[in-house]
């Protein structure tokens, strides 16, 4: 089925149930009154002129108009683009050139990025533009910017506006858009990179997301009765699927938090009464280390999701212990596979659960291949994991052979991880075949990073790698090498902050190391475990690089 018709669906059979909750700003939806405002906004975008196959982007936190416009762009069929909110202009222009957006929604901005600054910066013409008549340069197909909030911007609309041009699509019209919408359809698109270092568009359909949401509950044991707390970004498959569908396909209730902050989520778990809770690792032991945790009461708590990164034992443990969430499982995916591959289980043994990623869901085949030869290695033999079944993303956008590479022509998605499975066909991840570096959940990946740096005057050629953390799992660090006529060499800390003005914070390098050359194959190719190995040494990171994970 199609988003609109499971909200439809969930209104029928819950209507009175609170479908959404934001504790802090006083908002609470029952499923009744949710489908009803995302019929407003979608009748709203109808009159703005967005239709079945339009890039809608949302560059914002966890804000009410987020999950609105989920729903309400898919019940007309357009495809939401999510943004990292951590984007800076070099990564913003980029992203609204290749997704084609038609729309942009978004707020102010969030921490250190000041998205109206940045907007205005990319498109200047929005100063002379009167709003929903955009005409840009750089983006051709950019017509509508909406803003969340009360302000009033130059050549923008107010969120706030599509109620009021709801008015005149009427309610007719609305069920006969989404009658001809189908199931297969692409509506959300979640930018992801790869060894290019450019981010690729993942293109996911209503029966990718709602059929992984739905897996994901069933191994979570979650029904209506459960409220989940969404601390993590709904621009990431972990808030949009595993948090919001999940909850959708079983009339549960999605207590939203704007972003994350320790304080907010343990008042949040107390004082809804909260039954599950997700994060990555290193939110669930920010909450841990709190100094006011014990001040906190978590027996509401049950299940949850632990994902992002591997998990580390003890961590684990204290979540089982201390936070009461003795159903708490394991997920591993990848954006590509919408996003869920492997978890847990409830009733799993709790050592299965601290030292795997579980077994694969239900409908989806997985595979322990020998990268060489393409041949699936017996259990116990690590190898490359690759997945096919319903949740195998429908391509990059705009990206054929980078979508071939993906996916190969029996449909079996190449993750590029490492894994072993079990005599009982439980997965451990092991390493990466590829250079991503997680850390504390964000995925980065070094070109990006690398081409960013490789626009500074003064570097000749870089080499960015990730190295053991013991709070982040992973950190960054750019090894370069300067120009030989540079008259006054950067310093460290200027190339960290040289970063840090142009790419999201997560990306900025906690080390930077000046080098002479790099360690190389006798074919030129530049040996990168041998850097990880210098920088282990370098820096002291021997402790970090022994931690056990899960």
């Amino acid at each position: 089925m199609t988003l609109g018709r499971l909200l439809d669906i969930q209104a029928e059979k819950y209507p009175a149930h609170e479908a959404v909750v934001y504790p802090f700003e006083g908002i609470r939806w029952t499923y009744s009154q949710f489908k009803q405002k995302v019929d407003t906004v979608a009748r709203g975008m109808i009159e703005m002129g967005i239709g079945k196959g339009d890039h809608v982007a949302i560059w914002a936190t966890n804000v009410p108009e987020w999950i609105l416009t989920q729903f309400a762009t898919a019940r007309i069929g357009a495809v939401l683009v999510t943004v990292n909110t951590n984007y800076k202009a070099f990564e913003l222009e980029y992203l609204l050139k290749q997704s084609d957006t038609s729309t942009l929604i978004m707020t102010g901005g969030f921490k250190d990025s000041n998205y109206i600054q940045i907007i205005n910066e990319l498109c200047p013409e929005l100063n002379s533009s009167l709003p929903g008549q955009l005409q840009s340069s750089k983006f051709p197909y950019l017509k509508n910017i909406v803003y969340i909030g009360e302000e009033k911007h130059r050549g923008m609309f107010n969120f706030n506006d599509l109620y009021d041009m709801a008015e005149n699509i009427e309610h007719s019209l609305l069920d006969e858009v989404q009658k001809k919408l189908d199931p297969h359809d692409v509506i959300n698109m979640q930018y992801t990179s790869g060894t290019t270092g450019y981010p690729k568009g993942v293109m996911l359909t209503h029966y990718n997301i709602i059929n992984n949401g739905d897996a994901i509950a069933d191994c979570m044991h979650l029904t209506h009765d459960d409220r989940l707390c969404i601390p993590v970004p709904l621009f990431h498959c972990f808030g949009c699927v595993l948090g919001v569908m999940a909850c959708t396909t079983k009339g549960a209730t999605m207590v939203l938090l704007d972003h994350y902050n320790p304080i907010k989520v343990m008042e949040a778990v107390q004082r809804e009464k909260c039954t599950a809770l997700h994060g990555v690792p290193t939110m669930f032991i920010g909450i841990l280390e709190n100094q006011k945790f014990l001040e906190y009461d978590y027996s509401s708590l049950r299940t949850g999701i632990m994902a992002g990164s591997p998990c580390p034992i003890t961590v684990m443990r204290q979540v089982i212990d201390k936070m009461n969430m003795k159903d708490i499982t394991i997920a591993y995916g990848q954006t590509e596979a919408s996003p869920v591959i492997t978890q847990t289980r409830v009733d799993d043994p709790i050592e299965l659960r601290v030292s795997t990623v579980g077994k694969p869901l239900p409908g989806i085949e997985v595979k322990v291949i020998d990268p060489d030869t393409g041949k699936e290695v017996r259990p116990g033999v690590q190898g490359e994991l690759i997945a096919r079944g319903y949740g195998v993303m429908k391509g990059y956008y705009k990206m054929e052979e980078a979508t071939k590479a993906a996916i190969d022509e029996e449909g079996w998605l190449h993750t590029g991880d490492l894994a072993t499975k079990d005599e009982n066909g439980y997965y451990k991840i092991t390493g990466r075949l590829k250079d991503m570096i997680i850390r504390g959940g964000e995925n980065i990946y070094p070109r990006e990073i690398e081409e960013f740096l490789y626009t500074h005057p003064a570097v000749k050629d870089v080499q960015v790698i990730g190295v053991p953390d013991k709070k982040y799992g992973e950190e960054v660090l750019a090894y370069i090498i300067l120009k030989d006529d540079i008259k006054n060499p950067p310093t460290e800390e200027e190339m960290i902050e040289f970063v840090k003005k142009g790419l999201s914070r997560f990306k900025t390098p906690k080390y930077i190391r000046f080098i002479d050359s790099y360690p190389m194959t006798a074919s030129g190719k530049i040996q990168k475990y041998k850097l990880r190995a210098m920088a282990v040494e370098d820096l002291k990171l021997h402790e970090a690089a022994c931690i056990e994970t899960a």
